[in-house]
């Protein structure tokens, strides 16, 4: 019998875990896959994504965020922003969905060993890098120095708190945290997020302060990234999140000296088949779901400027 490409394997849902609330909530899904011969043989690597489906609701493709280093399950962080995924937020431990994949590229962390790699998220954004940074902290010994910066609107609104918070006593990785500035009627307000989260100087990241021992900031992830500096030297910098702060991110590490070619990221054009047949993530002759959707800034220079 020819293997059907849209035909979903069921999975159990065996967790979910509550990351932000409110109307743009982040759940977490901890998945199993009921047929044991496909819980063995499903393999993937740090990058990758999968087509979920919720039965009689439709399916939307979603970034695995486990690790391949971890064995027997799958996790994917949702974001709440419609028809399916709204289906899914409203599924318990129990119920099951369908999962097909997984599809397109990787992150090349085989290419990547012996490097320093830093991690630049924003929001939901840190969902594809989690898989890739916690593959790296599983095999330590192949990288240089691993550096993670994260930022969100409030503290609410950080995804993985826990596990970030647990992340931030390792001495073998560095892990900086932001939130946003706080706002009134005449603008951005000069004072900590909260307390303890120093704030940035805004006229020039660059000569911030903090005090010793501080890993926590008040400011845009960008200007963070101006203030702690990080060595364009042997580095890969991976950066996912709003295009805002993508594009802001991406400017800032090009003023540190990184290139083209060590900097990478993630599209996210609305992807519907999975295996570059319908045409809805095309850029070009780029189809994300096939040739993405990791590219390197060098790589995404030489395509459209659709995305």
């Amino acid at each position: 019998m020819e293997n059907n490409p849209y035909k979903p394997e069921i999975a159990v849902i065996e967790k979910i875990r509550e990351e932000t609330t409110g109307p743009r909530a982040i759940k977490t899904f901890t998945v199993s896959f009921q047929d044991e011969k496909v819980k063995k043989s499903f393999t993937y690597k740090s990058g990758q994504t999968a087509m979920l489906s919720v039965f009689g609701k439709g399916e939307c493709m979603i970034c695995i965020t486990s690790t391949p280093t971890k064995k027997g399950f799958l996790e994917f962080s949702v974001m709440l922003q419609g028809k399916v995924t709204s289906a899914l937020h409203a599924l318990k431990v129990g119920d099951t969905i369908g999962v097909r994949g997984p599809y397109g590229n990787d992150f090349p962390l085989d290419k990547w060993k012996g490097k320093n790699l830093l991690f630049i998220g924003g929001g939901i954004g840190q969902a594809p890098l989690r898989s890739v940074y916690l593959n790296a902290l599983d095999n330590r010994k192949d990288y240089g120095d691993i550096t993670l910066i994260y930022g969100a609107r409030t503290l609410s609104d950080l995804a993985y708190k826990e596990e970030m918070f647990e992340l931030e006593k390792r001495d073998d990785v560095n892990v900086f945290l932001c939130l946003d500035w706080k706002f009134g009627k005449d603008g951005i307000i000069d004072e900590e997020a909260e307390e303890g989260w120093v704030t940035i100087n805004r006229k020039e990241p660059a000569k911030t302060k903090p005090r010793k021992g501080t890993s926590r900031f008040t400011g845009f992830v960008p200007e963070v990234v101006t203030a702690v500096k990080p060595s364009p030297e042997n580095a890969i910098a991976v950066s996912c999140g709003p295009p805002i702060m993508i594009k802001y991110a991406v400017a800032n590490l090009k003023t540190l000296g990184f290139k083209d070619d060590q900097i990478y990221t993630t599209l996210e054009m609305r992807m519907k088949c999975g295996i570059g047949k319908c045409g809805r993530c095309n850029i070009g002759s780029i189809y994300v779901c096939k040739d993405g959707p990791v590219f390197s800034m060098s790589q995404l220079e030489k395509i459209p400027k659709e995305y």
